[in-house]
């Protein structure tokens, strides 16, 4: 498993050696020895797992939980392909502000962990884009917001060949400069709290 860290503080993305013959591929996207290597600490509880499938164009995102509680999440593209994307959200973070993008596709099979706090997008680049995901909570409506994934402060590197389709929830989201004057962002050294609670959970188990 190679580890590459990336630019937003915390997140990680996972490359797994594939297994290739004549009747196909094997490979294993997560690891718990390369992730406790990387991050320092076991994967966090895994309380829930979410499935997407989307059409070429869909932008979903940018979305986050409200911290507390806060969500950790690790994600995988199972078929087709998507530019997954991780923005840090975080006041007080280091990197603030700051986005880090990975291709996500049936060659290199990566992966990506998301720290609590931060943001997360993807735009599908296939029809039946399958995404799956290991996330720390269950889904609560309330607890969930969104930014703009077209943002022109952020730049995201949403294609301009496809007309992205957002839903109505994300095509009228706020800006990130929006949301941190309406103190609406998770702030940093809280996150990292939530975070190191949530990996001492399974260290206790």
């Amino acid at each position: 498993m190679k580890v590459r860290t990336l630019a937003v503080e915390g997140a990680l993305e996972f490359t797994p050696q594939v297994f290739g013959d004549d009747r196909g591929r094997f490979l294993s996207p997560f690891q718990e020895a390369a992730f406790a290597e990387a991050h320092g600490s076991p994967l966090f509880p895994v309380r829930q797992t979410n499935h997407s499938v989307s059409a070429r164009g869909v932008v979903r995102g940018i979305h986050y939980t409200t911290t507390p509680p806060g969500c950790a999440k690790y994600v995988y593209c199972a078929a087709g392909s998507a530019i997954d994307v991780v923005v840090d959200i975080r006041v007080g973070s280091p990197t603030f502000g700051r986005w880090d993008s990975v291709l996500m596709d049936q060659n290199h099979h990566r992966t990506l962990y998301f720290p609590v706090g931060v943001g997360h997008a993807f735009i599908a680049l296939e029809d039946n884009t399958v995404m799956s995901y290991m996330i720390s909570g269950t889904y609560v409506a309330e607890h969930e917001l969104a930014l703009d994934v077209l943002d022109p402060a952020l730049g995201l590197p949403v294609p301009k060949n496809v007309p992205p389709i957002l839903s109505e929830r994300d095509s009228v989201a706020i800006t990130l400069a929006q949301a941190k004057e309406q103190g609406l962002l998770p702030h940093y050294e809280l996150c990292r709290q939530i975070e190191q609670e949530l990996t001492q959970a399974v260290v206790s188990l």
